[in-house]
């Protein structure tokens, strides 16, 4: 099929799922000098305690409660899918499933939980679903769709088949290479848009493609390439030593991964500046640079965003009309914040990195991109970082669904690690 109907397909796929998580003990990122003992400590019984809604990355859930049955898991899962329910036409929330419907329902082992426990916790669930809520289950796929690592617990996700997805059991059933999906048990039953996409030319020369050397404005910011290369080593040295801090507060607020992606763009940068291999004579063409090597190293959505960010500042820089002083600087920078929140869909007030750019530009712009400007906008962004800890909701990111119990005293990760980058480009400047 052509990409449009995979993509519709997908959508009503997407929009018609109810999922819900438990583990018994959380996950720690390989490499990660601090370990996630979250789940690691009993309640003032003394009574093992596990997490109802946590995420696949190991991120805080709904709830922590004592150790139950199968069954009474299976319950809580169920109950927890329908009171979220999917939403109608007319924006009701309704149960995603009714007596009656065709279900697909798939059981996912987390990695660490055994064959047995697995087959356990499936038939409970389709019990429930057959017995008490009086639906057939037409698909009952078990199996390691989506890991996280070793962490011992089991997510179900269910798709009622009608409406949108009634026709979608072929689909279902076709063969594939994808790994995950082949190594899977299947059970058979008897039982037998959001708006249209943003295209990427709504933000005016995201593109880096008109970067020749012979038509790029000249740069009027003296020793520019000199001041650069050691911006981008201090910099890269901060977030490095930062690791276990940002990792610290990923593993509380969001899914631990957020210090070790930063070190590896930081690592990946470095490396890059030692080997010559970043074009450090024109802000145009480094930011591209810089682009690449994030594209290439960070992954995950930080990583999508942080080449964005440069994309724009390239492109921006390399269109001035008379040339480059620190004024078109700070007028790219704030370019690449606002291309991360076109495409991010988050404000100031979110619980993002935006929290501490958007504060730190707007200081940086009023001042001309001037040395002054950037230690005021340095102060802002950690401003901004510090405030994130006293949100009680985040509106965007790993955050969004974390309670204010979890959130309260945290900073969010990506706001400190922009609040370090800026401190550590005032020690360079002058």
């Amino acid at each position: 099929m052509d990409l449009s109907t995979v993509l519709n397909v997908a959508q009503k796929v997407a929009n018609s799922i109810g999922s819900m998580g438990v583990a018994l003990t959380a996950v720690t990122i390989p490499g990660a000098d601090s370990v996630n003992d979250r789940l690691s400590k009993t309640n003032e019984k003394g009574e093992s305690m596990m997490e109802i809604g946590l995420g696949i990355h190991g991120e805080a859930g709904m709830r922590q409660c004592p150790l139950m049955t199968c069954d009474d898991i299976a319950k809580e899962m169920l109950s927890a899918i329908q009171s979220y329910g999917r939403e109608t036409d007319d924006s009701k929330i309704v149960p995603l499933y009714n007596p009656g419907d065709e279900l697909l329902v798939l059981v996912n082992n987390l990695g660490g939980t055994s064959n047995f426990e697995m087959s356990l916790l499936a038939r409970s669930i389709v019990s429930q679903l057959e017995d008490d809520a009086k639906c057939k289950a037409t698909r009952v796929l078990v199996g390691s769709f989506m890991t996280s690592f070793d962490m011992q617990g089991a997510s179900v996700s269910i798709m009622p088949l009608v409406g949108d997805t009634k026709n979608m059991l072929p689909y279902i059933d076709a063969a594939t290479n994808a790994t995950a999906w082949g190594n899977v048990d299947a059970w058979v039953g008897d039982g037998a848009s959001r708006p249209s996409d943003i295209e990427i030319n709504e933000v005016p020369g995201l593109s880096s493609d008109s970067n020749e050397s012979s038509s790029l404005p000249p740069v009027l910011i003296e020793n520019f390439a000199s001041i650069a290369s050691s911006v981008l080593a201090q910099c890269s040295k901060a977030l490095i030593e930062a690791e276990p801090l940002l990792t610290k507060y990923d593993t509380i607020v969001g899914d631990a991964d957020c210090g070790i992606t930063m070190e590896r763009g930081a690592t990946e940068i470095s490396k890059r500046l030692e080997a010559g291999k970043l074009q450090l004579d024109h802000p145009s063409l480094l930011f591209a640079d810089l682009a690449d090597a994030v594209s290439a190293s960070m992954g995950g959505t930080s990583g999508i965003l942080l080449e964005l960010m440069f994309r724009k500042m390239s492109t921006s820089l390399s269109s001035s009309d008379e040339g480059i002083t620190t004024k078109e600087f700070a007028s790219a920078f704030k370019a690449g914040i606002e291309a991360i929140s076109f495409y991010g869909g988050a404000q100031v007030g979110s619980r993002t990195m935006l929290d501490a750019l958007f504060p730190a530009s707007s200081v940086i712009v009023s001042g001309g991109g001037s040395v002054a400007s950037v230690r005021e906008g340095a102060e802002a962004g950690r401003k901004g970082a510090d405030s994130t800890a006293e949100m009680e909701h985040a509106e965007a990111g790993r955050s969004n669904y974390l309670s204010k119990d979890v959130l309260m005293g945290t900073p969010d990760p990506g706001a400190v690690a922009v609040a370090i980058v800026l401190e550590a480009m005032t020690k360079v400047i002058s």
